[in-house]
């Protein structure tokens, strides 16, 4: 059955490129072999205060253990001068390669939770997970934001945004229109 209008089946395998929901982001977890340094895209802010983030981190990524054990990560927001490094990290398994050495990405003591923070990125957010049960069923961790680190030197923070299959658009002009939300 057709709809009206004129309008055309999409997939749905391509839905997801229509629903990005934020800038890709790398998500830094410690575990038993070490820090690992994972790209992710899905993930979505919950709350303004005290800042909560929900992130989809499939059972299959090397990190899942990780924060599933150790309950802490970093997610670092990377500048639009790292777009390479982060594709290569979201095209390989901390299985197998040290991603901070291979890919010249410097880690940091973070001073509130297990997970190194991300250097090269202009914002750090040291996360704690506060509620794991949905991962079962969706692998949705909630995060809570526990300290924020920004490094004032970096000046452009454009970011990149996954559009699917190899795709990404940076970040453009800003627009403010009337709003009474935060």
């Amino acid at each position: 059955m057709k709809p009206a209008h004129g309008f055309t089946a999409l997939p749905l395998d391509e839905v997801y490129t229509l629903i990005e929901p934020g800038p890709v982001v790398l998500l830094a977890t410690r575990g038993r072999a070490g820090d690992n340094v994972m790209a992710m895209s899905w993930h979505m802010m919950v709350e303004f205060t005290p800042p909560r983030i929900a992130c989809v981190v499939s059972g299959g990524d090397f990190s899942f253990t990780a924060l599933r054990a150790n309950r802490a990560c970093v997610i670092g927001i990377p500048p639009l001068a790292m777009a390479a490094q982060v594709v290569k990290i979201g095209n390989c398994s901390g299985r197998n390669v040290d991603k901070f050495a291979t890919f010249d990405i410097p880690a940091y003591p973070a001073p509130q939770v297990k997970a190194p923070l991300i250097g090269g990125c202009f914002a750090n957010l040291e996360c704690r997970v506060i509620d794991t049960r949905l991962v079962n069923r969706f692998n949705l961790f909630v995060l809570e934001v526990v300290a924020a680190w920004q490094d004032p030197v970096i000046t452009d923070r454009r970011t990149i945004h996954h559009k699917g299959y190899g795709h990404f658009a940076v970040d453009g002009t800003d627009i403010t229109l009337p709003s009474r939300m935060p």
